[in-house]
């Protein structure tokens, strides 16, 4: 008997997403993560769950319906980490023209079921708090809705989900083999403490960009030859995160005269986010395992779009934070990176003897929906008649009911969970309160505990959730911490993070 049904490699999102589905199902599944959660695509996103309204221009319909379903269920499943977002949309005359804007826009509003965010509207920019930090000549433009998301937490909530209905999880844990010997798979899996091999009798390959590398290098001979790769084209997303470029809470979606769009976005309070480029990489740019920084070119280029509309100039000099991300697009031979389709594909091959999944391409907002299909189709591989159950399922701190009972579901949990936090603890300051809410919701009781929060080790950051994040979250070194696990890296001086990196060693 094999000692696990399934295998899942890589520890972004759709692997934890399908750890978490197949173990609810009751399946026995170790998941597999070369560094940390989300060290890589799946933290360096625009933050976003949308549909993705330019996706439209291409004629993505089903695209952007099945991710306008997940974005709904979504907000519902994750109210304290996804939260409604309004964006505004300036008419530049020389770009797209109106009528095309809010025939857009229409279909947007009503490809799929919608009940917490509201609908588009045509707003007039000028003498209007939406348009006074933009230049002058936008005089006329659109709102509309959409899910802001923190992506690494998203990732977490799903691998803590699965993990408490008994996968098992393996950051820092690089599978180096997969062989088949008599009908099972074989790895070896290079642990933290040494080398640990294991037996599995399906093998998911959920690595991402490197999907294709790890068929070439890790699954080499597994049937006598190496198996089949899809062709994916991988394309780095940067963006700069810069001080806050206006006061209200909105975001914009800017046109670009490349036929591109650049997003700015309120974030961490303080700040604004600056996103994304499309820069086409060759898979020798990933090797290692590392994804490339931002280009100086790059810089200039978000600085230049966002120079374009706002008063306010932006300069790389303003930068105060950067990221980049490498998503594995499939080759669907579309002439630019913006054209390439942002679904996902799914191949099953059972040709090595033992079943085995790749997963191809695929977006944050639809990992759900992928995770479902995937097990679906492991269901069927194996024998299983367990059926889907993410749907409708709450993600570990959706449900604040112990603090504000009758609270609701979608964004007002999260208000209603603050206003019990606040008169439970008058003593936390309101943005400390608001930003463990944020990252725990309803469990943030694990976090405070029945004591106080400990030392503040560094800005924003105490003993207690330190302890926490290194006890239940994975979290081994500052880079987990005040990157991945929160965004207090912003606020963090060299002799801080040096701190959070001793203070981690001597919790052990």
């Amino acid at each position: 008997m094999a000692d696990f049904d399934v295998l899942v490699v890589g520890g972004g999102i759709n692997g934890v997403g399908i750890a978490r589905d197949l173990a609810g199902r009751g399946w026995r599944v170790l998941l597999a993560e070369r560094h940390d959660l989300a060290s890589h695509t799946s933290s360096a996103s625009t933050k976003l769950i949308h549909g993705g309204l330019r996706y439209l221009e291409y004629r993505e319909f089903g695209l952007v319906r099945k991710a306008l379903q997940e974005r709904e269920r979504l907000l519902c499943a994750a109210p304290h980490l996804i939260h409604p977002l309004r964006f505004v949309m300036p008419h530049h005359p020389q770009m797209r023209p109106a009528w095309l804007l809010r025939l857009g826009l229409f279909l947007y509003d009503h490809l799929a079921h919608r009940e917490l965010l509201p609908g588009s509207a045509g707003l007039r920019l000028a003498g209007h708090p939406l348009g006074a930090p933009l230049q002058p000549q936008f005089e006329r433009g659109f709102v509309y809705s959409d899910g802001w998301v923190d992506d690494a937490r998203l990732v977490i909530a799903n691998a803590l989900d699965a993990r408490e209905r008994g996968a098992q999880i393996l950051t820092r844990s690089p599978c180096v083999e997969a062989r088949v010997t008599q009908g099972v798979w074989h790895a070896r899996l290079q642990v933290p403490t040494g080398e640990r091999p294991l037996t599995a009798r399906l093998l998911v390959n959920a690595t991402g960009p490197w999907a294709a590398r790890f068929v070439e290098q890790s699954l080499r001979g597994a049937r006598g030859e190496t198996p089949a790769a899809r062709r994916l084209r991988l394309v780095k997303g940067s963006h700069i995160v810069v001080p806050r470029l206006y006061d209200h809470d909105h975001a914009y979606l800017l046109q670009g005269a490349d036929g591109r769009i650049v997003f700015t976005i309120p974030y961490q309070q303080d700040f604004t986010l600056v996103g994304t480029t499309d820069v086409e990489l060759a898979p020798a740019d990933i090797d290692g395992g590392c994804t490339p920084g931002i280009s100086g070119a790059e810089v200039d280029y978000l600085c230049e779009q966002a120079g374009r509309y706002f008063r306010q100039a932006l300069r790389p000099a303003d930068v105060r934070w950067s990221f980049a991300g490498v998503r594995p697009l499939l080759d669907d031979d579309a002439g630019t990176a913006a054209a390439v389709t942002r679904d996902y594909a799914l191949d099953l091959d059972t040709a090595a003897g033992a079943p085995l999944l790749h997963v191809w391409g695929g977006k944050l907002t639809t990992y759900r929906r992928l995770a479902e299909e995937v097990a679906d189709r492991i269901d069927a591989q194996l024998g299983g008649h367990h059926g889907a159950w993410t749907a409708g399922a709450p993600l570990p701190g959706a449900d604040v009911s112990a603090w504000a009972p009758g609270a609701g579901r979608g964004p007002a949990a999260l208000l209603a969970l603050m206003q019990a936090v606040r008169a439970r603890h008058p003593q936390l300051p309101a943005p400390l309160l608001q930003r463990l809410c944020q990252a725990y919701g309803g469990r943030i009781d694990r976090v405070l505990g029945p004591g106080t929060l400990g030392e503040e080790i560094a800005p924003g950051l105490h003993e207690a959730e330190l302890r926490y994040l290194q006890r239940e979250e994975w979290a081994q070194s500052a880079e987990d911490v005040l990157w991945r696990r929160s965004k207090l890296g912003l606020r963090c001086s060299p002799q801080d993070v040096e701190r959070v990196a001793q203070a981690l060693q001597s919790g052990g």
